[in-house]
């Protein structure tokens, strides 16, 4: 069935550059309405970005105050994400709360791993790559993400503090060149992914791929050392690691007036573009890359669709599976019983959807609860003893792709309180919640410890469970295959039902289908 279309304007916070894109997003894609880019240089000066200066602060509050302009102009929905610049600086909060109130966009400031799969969500847009492995590329101005992938399967997710503007803080100040420094940047980038290496070449690749500012500017380059002019667009295009040497040896022996006569080389990226062709000439030698093709999508896209399915999971159930698919790896790794967790996910949503059906409650969250089922158990590799308190701490700190970093505390949340004590405002976690996400977890939590009940056989006996609604009252009912035998597990739900009868001021009664 065909959904009509949604505006949506996705706001990409870099370290260099804020770009938006604003596009009407529908079952068949994205149609680009509008794009807004500013060189607000959040990442600059000395140092290992560990503060915003207060002049990089107002510039990104003013160049976000006029993509909200614009959005609202389009009556767009707003999503914006912050990477490495925000999310390393001591102070992002002082700019993220200046954002909020001044140009009214509430940011996410993500993880570096959460970066990486967006972008690849972008990239999966723009290229034909399903018959490939492909390792990705994205060089940022604090970090560069490398992904490789098969598909929608993520095989190796790694973010890096190697980006044009940090290094070129570090080893290029202003732009100069000392006769060393062209060395120990490319020693320091081989240094850093070292550890790596062995990984990356271990797991291969069929094509190269690079996307954003830095990757554009180097295929344009390298473009026109065997053309007159620029091709009508550089998705797709197609550079060799030879070339690529060539032009980052052309950028090294040039000075900033030099450089900024370069063909393919736009004026806001003179004194950053050494930096950025040595990353992306190391790593070329040091996973043993041929040859690179240009993508034109990135992480603004990535959020788009990221939003978009969001908004309507119909878009695109390939991004609920990464979700899951995420959490199902750190299960297997952690759960001993992952098959009792599969059960328990597989029940929660069951009854996330009756209940959906008798409350107001956030469809979105049911992912959050699928998760958090999936991974209530995790802290077992801990220790038996007070294991949800290990869950949280390894849920919380875990790098699960397909969520913010707020998204993580709630889901790590939500498994935390899957036993023992309900949540409660003694909890410094929990205290630290708005009340609206408080009333998330104590919902969710709620459900969840209901599905646990369900499977205290750890069998699947229970195969479904429906929820029916009289006046004030509850009655959860178990449902088995050839009249199984269910009374453990009704007695350990009607042990379990005395969060949700709070959450919902009713009375809940447990009974089996008959």
């Amino acid at each position: 069935m065909s959904i009509s279309p949604r505006v949506i304007a996705a706001i990409d916070i870099g370290t260099n550059s804020i770009h938006m894109v604003v596009a009407k997003v529908s079952d068949s894609g994205f149609e680009v309405i509008a794009r807004e880019k500013d060189n607000t240089r959040l990442g600059e000066g000395g140092g290992d970005m560990k503060m915003l200066s207060p002049e990089a602060i107002e510039r990104g509050v003013e160049a976000l105050r006029n993509m909200r302009r614009i959005a609202d102009a389009h009556r767009a929905s707003v999503f914006a994400v912050a990477t490495s610049a925000v999310r390393e600086a001591k102070n992002s909060s002082d700019f993220v709360d200046r954002v909020a109130i001044e140009a009214g966009i509430d940011i996410e400031v993500i993880s570096g791993v959460e970066e990486a799969r967006l972008i690849h969500l972008g990239v999966l847009q723009a290229l034909p790559l399903s018959d490939k492995r492909s390792l990705l590329i994205d060089i940022g101005g604090g970090s560069t993400e490398v992904v490789i992938f098969d598909h929608t399967e993520e095989l190796f997710v790694r973010s890096f503090k190697i980006g044009a503007v940090r290094l070129s803080n570090r080893f290029f100040p202003n732009g100069s060149t000392h006769p060393a420094s062209v060395p120990s940047c490319s020693k320091f980038i081989a240094s850093t992914v070292e550890p790596v290496k062995r990984e990356v070449l271990k797991l291969g690749h069929e094509v190269a791929i690079v996307s954003s500012g830095t990757g554009e500017t180097l295929a344009r380059m390298c473009w026109m050392l065997t053309h007159d002019e620029m091709p009508r667009s550089m998705n797709g295009v197609r550079f060799t690691t030879d070339e690529l040497h060539q032009v980052t040896r052309k950028i090294s022996m040039s000075t900033l007036v030099e450089r900024s006569q370069l063909e393919g080389l736009e004026a806001d990226r003179v004194d950053i573009i050494l930096a950025g062709a040595l990353i992306l000439d190391t790593l070329a030698e040091s996973f043993a890359i041929t040859s690179f093709m240009y993508c034109d999508y990135a992480l603004r896209e990535g959020v788009l669709l990221d939003a978009a399915q969001r908004l309507d999971p119909d878009v695109n159930n390939d991004l609920h599976n990464v979700a899951i698919q995420s959490a199902r790896k750190l299960t297997e790794r952690c759960d001993d019983d992952p098959t009792h967790s599969l059960n328990v996910s597989r029940l929660s949503c069951i009854l996330f959807d009756e209940l959906s059906q008798m409350y107001e409650i956030d469809l979105h969250h049911r992912l959050y609860l699928e998760t958090a089922a999936l991974l209530a158990n995790v802290g077992l590799i801990v220790s038996h003893a007070r294991h949800h308190l290990h869950t949280y701490y390894i849920v919380r700190n875990a790098e699960l792709v397909g969520f913010t970093d707020h998204e993580i505390e709630l889901i790590a949340q939500i498994a935390r309180y899957h036993r023992k004590s309900e949540p409660k405002l003694q909890h410094a976690a929990f205290a630290a919640l708005s009340e609206a996400d408080q009333h998330t977890v104590r919902m969710l939590s709620a459900i969840l410890r209901i599905a646990i009940g369900l499977d205290r056989t750890h069998d699947g006996r229970t195969t479904t469970a429906s929820v029916t609604q009289k006046n004030t009252s509850l009655q959860i009912t178990l449902h088995s295959e050839k009249n199984a035998d269910l009374d453990l597990n009704l007695y350990a739900t009607q042990q379990r039902t005395a969060l949700l009868a709070d959450v919902f001021q009713c009375t809940v009664t447990v009974a089996i289908a008959t």
